[in-house]
Formats: C-alpha cells, structure tokens, sequence
C-alpha cells in the first residue's frame, strides 16, 4: 500500500470555476448560433415566407428614407407643389391630393405611422397576453378561472367595437390608437400561450424544478417562457398585420391623429374630397393596396415562422 511522504505536500485539485463558467457560457452562445442557423435554413424553404420578408425590408427602407425620397415638406399643405387631385403624370407617377401633395409622398411618409402603430400595438397585444396566458397556466385555481373569465369576456366582445370606444374616449393621437389596439386584442394570445404553458409545466423536469426549491417566478421565467416564445414570435407577426388594418379602420372613421399621414387617413382624407365619386382612383386605390401588401407580407412571415417551429402544421411551401 503506497504511503505518503511526511512532509511532501498534496496537490491540491484545481480550481476550474472561471473556466467552467467561460465554457459553459460558449457552449451557450454556440447552441444559440446552431439554433439560429437552423432556424434560417427551415426558414429560407420557405418561399412565400422569403418573398414576405423581402417585402417587409423593402417597405421598411422605403419608410426609413421617407425624409430624403421625398423631402421634408412633402407633408405641408401650405406648399404643395402641385393643383388639387391632378391625375397620374410624369411629375406626380400617382397624382395628388386635393391640397396639391404628391400622393406618392404621403404614402411613403404614411409607411412609417402604420409600420409604427402596428409593431407597437403587437407588441402591447403580445406582452398582456403573453403575461396573462402565463400566470393562468402557471397558478391553478380561482387565480386562472378569475383571468380566463376575463379573458373571454374581451374575446367575445367585437374587437372594433371596443377599440373605437377606446378611441372616441381618449385623446385623438398615435399613441391612443396604439393602446386602443393593444388592449382589445390580446385574448387569443392569451389562449394560446396558456394552453402551451399548460403543456410545458405537464413536463418532468418542471417537477424537479419544483422539488429543487424553484419559486413560481423561477419556474415561469427560466423554464416556461423560453418553451412559450415561439410561439409567441409567430403570433407577433400574425397579430401586426391585424394592428395595421385596425389602425387604418380606425383613421378612415376619423379616430385617429389627424396632425399626422397614415394609409387609413389617406383613404379618410380621399372619401371627404369625394375621390370616390369623381372616380379620382389614384387618390383611393395606393393607400388601399399599400395596407393589402404589408397586411399579406406580415402573415407570410407569420405563417413560415409557424410552420418552422411547429412542422407538425405541414403548411405547403
């Protein structure tokens, strides 16, 4: 049996934390890029998905450079450059309005309001509901009967009714309209997410989680959350294209900001000049297809990034 040396010392193990940590961290970082790199690559199969994004990033760089496309008074009344509802030409490729503003103008700088509006109220929409959704799975009992009551009773309410309520009480401003639509159409988003909660604390390790001593807050953020996102990117983008049409309904009613250009305040301004009985088609029909394409382009998008997280929905490509 070996023995040890009196005196010799005993090579102590070595500490190993701060490399641990470094390589647990980029092993991290390496999963998250592979992810993203699959991600890509399901997503790129996808050609109604790859033709929406294009769209997106097109109309998205067109609204960015509205300021140097067509300049900073193109908005103005008091400059208009030219007459009242002139028909297509070479000066204006869609006429004018009937204050004299290129048509074509105000529709790139009515891109940005309803590229705003929408990201923002999707964003409202998605985080209450994704909220919601979450404490209603997660805590069982009256806590999840009390919000899903709630929660039905705005889902069956009409979501229009509610935002021109909303609309019509509040201030007349961007900022109205984006709460307007946020706050009246997250309930199916909470459905969803409470119902995929529901999947993932049925799980095991959600079980070891709790008899480690994980709290509700640990359980909800570090382990139900991240299953959950998913599926709320993908009703992210299905949610925007309904922000934007809600918006324009909103600004045709007369609801919306009337300080600022919008596609719906287009089609609202274009009604008033009565472009529809006089057949002005150029003031009516841009605003219209504008809000058509983004509308198609967002749910493409959504519909792609569906399929990819979820190939079980076996969506045609």
């Amino acid at each position: 049996m070996p023995t040890s040396t009196p005196g010799a010392e005993v090579p102590a193990p070595e500490s190993s934390g701060p490399e641990e940590a470094k390589s647990a961290g980029a092993l991290a970082r390496a999963r998250k890029r592979r992810s993203v790199a699959r991600f890509w690559r399901e997503y790129r199969s996808h050609r109604g998905g790859l033709w929406g994004l294009a769209g997106l990033i097109l109309i998205a760089l067109i609204a960015l450079c509205a300021p140097v496309l067509t300049g900073a008074n193109a908005q103005s009344v008091t400059e208009a450059p030219g007459g009242a509802l002139e028909s297509p030409s070479a000066e204006f490729p869609l006429g004018t309005d009937q204050f004299g503003r290129s048509v074509l103008a105000l529709l790139i700088w009515g891109a940005r309001v309803s590229l705003t509006v929408g990201l923002l109220a999707a964003f409202l929409c998605v985080a209450i509901g994704t909220v919601v959704g979450i404490v209603a799975g997660h805590f069982r009992g009256w806590y999840s009967t009390v919000l899903m009551r709630v929660t039905d009773w705005f889902l069956v309410m009409p979501t229009l009714v509610l935002a021109i309520a909303l609309a019509t009480v509040m201030d007349r401003s961007l900022w109205t309209v984006i709460i307007a639509i946020g706050v009246t159409t997250w309930p199916t988003t909470a459905r969803l997410v409470r119902a995929q909660t529901l999947a993932v604390e049925s799980r095991p390790y959600i079980e070891r989680a709790r008899a480690l001593g994980g709290g509700h807050g640990h359980i909800m953020l570090r382990h139900v959350l991240p299953n959950v996102m998913p599926l709320v990117l993908a009703q992210t983008t299905l949610v925007i294209s309904s922000a934007i049409l809600t918006e324009a309904t909103l600004a045709f009613l007369g609801l919306g900001d009337p300080t600022i250009t919008s596609w719906g305040g287009m089609l609202q301004d274009a009604r008033e000049a009565g472009a529809v009985s006089a057949g002005d088609w150029w003031y009516l029909a841009p605003p219209g297809i504008a809000i058509a394409l983004v509308a198609l382009a967002f749910t493409l998008c959504g519909r792609a990034i569906e399929t990819v997280l979820n190939p079980k929905l076996g969506v045609a490509r």
